[in-house]
C-alpha cells in the first residue's frame, strides 16, 4: 500500500506528484497516456497499470482531471467500484457546487469518505506553505488526508461540511482575480496607446495594491452591512469616470468591451435611481 494515489498527471497532478515525493510519502500513479505516468517511476512513485490498481493501492485517492464528467468516466466503472469502499477521494478537478454536490452523492453510494477541493495555486506554486487549497466535504476526509494535502499545498483551508464550498469560494476568488486582470489589461491597453511604460504601470499597481486592497474590503462590508448611505465615492462618480474610460477607448481605437461591459451596469445602476450611494449598490443591480 502507498500513502496516496494520484489520478491525473497533467501539469497539475505532476506538480503534485512532485510535490509528494520531495515530502517522503508513498504515491501511485496514474495517467490516462502512461508515459507521463512513467516519469515518476524513477523519483520513487509506483505505476499504476489501471484506475483500479491506482485507487486499490492508497487509502486516500487524489483525482485531478480536466472535469467532473471525466472523473466519472474513470471512477465509475464495475472494476473501480469494487474496490473504493472505505477510500477517501479527493476531488482537486476545477468544477462547480453542484459538480461537488452529485460527486459526493456517488461516492457516499459506493462506500467512499469524499472531500471535494479547489486549489488556488499555479503548477509551479505547488508545495509552497503559501499555497492554497479550499476544502469541503467529511471532515473526517479531511483531518485524515491532510499530511499527504499539506505536502500538496501548506495553506489548507476547510471551509465545513457543505461539500459545494469550497467550489463556491473558489468561482468567487476567480471572480475577483479575472476582473481585476481583465481591468489590469485594459490598463495595458491604454499605456500602450498613450505610449507609457507597461513596466511603470505593473509597478505603480504593485505600490498601490494595499490602499485598493482597504477600498475592495470596504465596499464588501457595506454589502456585508447593507450600509449604502454616506459614500465617500458616489456611484454617479464612478459611473462617470467609467464613462470617460469608454470615450478615451472609442477615441483611441482600442478595444472598448471591458469599459463598455463596466459603464453599461454603473449606467444601470445611477439609472435605478442609486447614483447617490457607494459603489457597493452596484449589488442590488446584480442580485436582479
Amino acid at each position: 500500500m502507498s500513502e496516496v494515489s494520484l489520478i491525473g498527471m497533467g501539469a497539475m497532478g505532476s506538480a503534485f506528484a512532485r510535490a509528494l515525493l520531495r515530502g517522503g510519502a508513498g504515491v501511485t500513479v496514474w495517467n490516462r497516456t502512461r508515459a507521463k505516468a512513467d516519469l515518476f517511476a524513477g523519483a520513487g512513485a509506483f505505476v499504476a497499470p489501471s484506475v483500479a490498481a491506482a485507487v486499490g493501492a492508497s487509502p486516500v485517492v487524489v483525482v485531478c482531471i480536466s472535469d467532473y464528467v471525466a472523473t466519472r468516466e474513470r471512477l465509475d466503472t464495475e472494476e473501480v467500484r469494487a474496490v473504493l469502499a472505505g477510500k477517501i477521494l479527493v476531488q482537486l478537478t476545477t468544477g462547480s457546487p453542484q459538480d461537488a454536490r452529485e460527486l459526493e452523492a456517488w461516492a457516499g453510494a459506493q462506500g467512499a469518505d469524499y472531500l471535494d477541493g479547489a486549489v488556488m495555486a499555479t503548477p509551479n506554486q505547488i508545495g509552497r506553505r503559501d499555497a492554497p487549497i479550499f476544502l469541503s466535504g467529511s471532515e473526517t476526509a479531511f483531518r485524515q488526508s491532510e499530511r499527504v494535502l499539506d505536502l500538496i499545498a501548506g495553506k489548507l483551508m476547510f471551509m465545513g461540511s457543505r461539500v459545494g464550498a469550497a467550489s463556491a469560494w473558489d468561482l468567487a476568488v476567480l471572480s475577483y482575480i479575472f476582473g481585476a486582470m481583465l481591468g489590469c489589461f485594459h490598463g495595458v491597453r491604454v499605456c500602450e496607446q498613450e505610449d507609457l511604460r507597461i513596466d511603470l504601470f505593473n509597478n505603480m499597481i504593485g505600490d498601490i495594491g494595499p490602499v485598493i486592497g482597504e477600498m475592495v474590503m470596504g465596499e464588501a462590508q457595506a454589502i456585508q452591512e447593507g450600509a449604502y448611505g454616506a459614500p465617500e465615492s458616489a456611484l454617479k462618480t464612478c459611473a462617470a469616470s467609467s464613462e470617460v474610460m469608454l470615450r478615451h477607448a472609442r477615441e483611441s481605437g482600442i478595444n472598448s468591451e471591458f469599459p463598455a461591459f463596466l459603464a453599461g451596469l454603473l449606467r444601470k445602476g445611477v439609472a435605478t435611481g442609486l447614483g447617490e450611494e457607494r459603489l457597493a449598490t452596484i449589488i442590488k443591480v446584480l442580485r436582479q
